[in-house]
């Protein structure tokens, strides 16, 4: 196959204001793009941010959801496109002075694997192997502490005196609502005390579930680059339809006139900066296709480095780094964030990628009376790709993924006969 390089989009750099103004539009996600480009005209009488008809890029969207996601690695694809998750915001939080100990923060690691979708912990024998209810309880104690708050509570009201500990208020009224909470079978009889109505003012604001805001349906992502496999070979293009335009309607005016003359050269300027963003990301979108070309042959992720691309191009890493922030491409194969495709490699010939997928592979096949462990994982994964890896890794990957744990998978296992 041919790539078809496309040539239209390439204006010439401007180091001046045009250049200023293409690094925050640069950096805006394509749905935000026109939020970032108003500030930029709104003293400005005569230009105007549009949008164009987006019947075209509907199209083009609806077509790739069409297209059939069966293989394992599309499932990673799939998966690939999602905020911080609960686990990687928890991971990231333990650490001393919190968690000063190696034994500490092995059970906080343990702990978070018992937090269920909800945020709710739920104590697990085969987990906590080697560890005694004491010292688990203890440690679990500080999750009072972590964001976001209320997590790694057994239930609704443990949460809720998870929370109430952030909030600041009278001793009083924190006492008060400490009463609502641990007696709410019984809040009639509680609407008497002094302080009631404060205190409820204060648990109406707290969050059930603890981890509500990671249970929010993700929106769709729209995707910046189209990489098009047809009958002629790959081509690469920009999701032009949806881009905002900028209208500039000087009718009637004198155009030499220095007032009107430097508000066109700024909306020009504002044009040059959109038109700079189209080309860069065409040219990472080439880039990404020429590194990763069989990928889109239904090939794995291959590990890519954003030196390498930032060299490419002429430009910074730091300004590659902006450019594939909170940005897309959409292909046959599904819709993925570009910073996937510059996935930190374990080596030269292995990625993050190839790692979730064949981890995909193993729960897939695994024995249903008994599941693989973490341990057993690791192990599999370290004789499949000749690397060390350790088994908080796995974990992680597995949390991402949406796998559970094994005694969890197990009882799914058995439900499901």
């Amino acid at each position: 196959m041919m790539l078809r390089q496309k040539q239209t989009l390439a204006p010439k750099i401007k180091l001046n204001q045009t250049l200023r103004s293409w690094l925050p539009i640069l950096q805006s996600g394509l749905d935000e793009l026109k939020e970032t480009l108003e500030p930029f005209i709104k003293e400005n009488p005569f230009a105007t941010i549009e949008h164009k008809n987006l019947e075209k890029s509907e199209k083009k969207r609806n077509f790739f959801e069409q297209v059939s996601k069966n293989s394992v690695s599309e499932s990673i694809e799939a998966l690939s496109i999602y905020k911080e998750s609960l686990y990687e915001k928890l991971v990231s939080q333990i650490n001393p002075p919190l968690f000063p100990t190696q034994k500490s923060q092995d059970i906080a690691y343990k702990i978070i694997e018992c937090l269920d979708d909800e945020g709710y912990f739920s104590y697990d024998d085969e987990i906590f192997a080697g560890f005694s209810k004491g010292e688990v309880e203890r440690v679990r104690a500080r999750f009072a502490y972590l964001e976001p708050c209320g997590v790694g509570a057994k239930d609704l009201k443990e949460s809720f005196l998870f929370q109430l500990g952030e909030e600041e208020a009278s001793d009083e009224i924190i006492e008060c609502a400490k009463k609502i909470i641990l007696n709410f079978e019984n809040i009639e009889k509680l609407r008497k005390l002094k302080f009631y109505d404060d205190a409820l003012k204060i648990i109406k604001k707290f969050k059930n579930p603890p981890a509500i805001e990671y249970l929010e349906d993700e929106k769709e992502a729209v995707p910046d680059i189209f990489v098009l496999s047809t009958s002629s070979g790959i081509s690469v293009q920009i999701n032009d339809d949806y881009y905002p335009e900028i209208s500039i309607d000087t009718e009637g005016l004198d155009e030499k006139e220095a007032f009107v003359s430097s508000r066109i050269k700024e909306a020009s300027e504002l044009i040059d900066a959109l038109e700079m963003r189209k080309a860069t990301l065409y040219k990472i979108g080439l880039m990404i296709v020429e590194y990763q070309y069989d990928y889109f042959l239904g090939g794995d992720i291959k590990p890519m480095k954003l030196k390498d691309l930032a060299d490419e191009l002429g430009r910074n890493p730091s300004t590659i780094s902006r450019a594939i922030a909170n940005k897309y491409l959409s292909s046959p194969r599904g819709t993925v964030a570009l910073k996937n495709f510059f996935a930190t490699g374990f080596d030269e010939e292995t990625s993050n990628a190839a790692i979730k997928e064949f981890l995909l592979e193993l729960i897939k096949n695994e024995d249903h009376k008994k599941p693989l462990s973490d341990l057993k994982i690791q192990e599999l994964i370290q004789a499949k790709f000749n690397i060390q890896i350790v088994r908080r890794t796995i974990t992680k990957y597995r949390k991402i993924l949406n796998i559970g744990s094994s005694s969890q998978r197990k009882k799914i296992y058995q439900i499901n006969g």
